[in-house]
């Protein structure tokens, strides 16, 4: 399994959200296409936003922390035509629960848990060197915003 992190929410050239996943390096990314109320859910777990109601994904990890369950690991686990599945991996009374999840849904519990995400190596082989996914000036301006650490100007550059 590779673990990798949220780098950030960024979008097509039609709007449609992605988020961009990216290895320890921060040489290779994966990708995958959300619709815009699970960005939303993203993007507020990214910024570390406290809203006044919780999302579905802050209720849900409200439930798992009454119930004493611990989600251990999110992992991005196969792909099929195109469509991502993930796990949750959860620790309730000694015992491990794997449950089926959209990757997009794991991904926005991961982040508000601070719970490591994971691809399965069926899935890391679909990664693409930065350099393959984007332009030469883009490629020069997204490697300047890594190194500023300032993922949320990334959204501006994928246009």
């Amino acid at each position: 399994m590779l673990p990798v992190k949220v780098k950030e929410i960024a979008y097509d050239v039609m709007m449609n959200p992605v988020v961009l996943l990216i290895d320890e390096e921060e040489a290779k990314v994966l990708p995958i296409w959300v619709g815009h109320f699970e960005a939303h859910a993203i993007a507020v777990a990214i910024q570390g936003m406290l809203l006044d109601r919780p999302l579905t994904h802050d209720l849900l990890k409200h439930i798992c922390d009454r119930l004493k369950a611990k989600l251990s690991m999110v992992i991005i686990n196969d792909v099929e035509d195109g469509t991502y599945f993930a796990e949750l991996h959860l620790w309730h009374q000694n015992k491990e629960l794997v449950l089926d999840s959209r990757p997009s849904d794991a991904i926005a519990l991961g982040l508000r848990t601070g719970t490591p995400i994971y691809l399965s190596d069926k899935v890391a082989q679909e990664m693409m060197a930065i350099k393959d996914l984007l332009g030469e000036e883009q490629q020069q301006e997204l490697k300047e915003l890594l190194e500023a650490n300032r993922p949320h100007d990334i959204k501006k550059s994928l246009h």
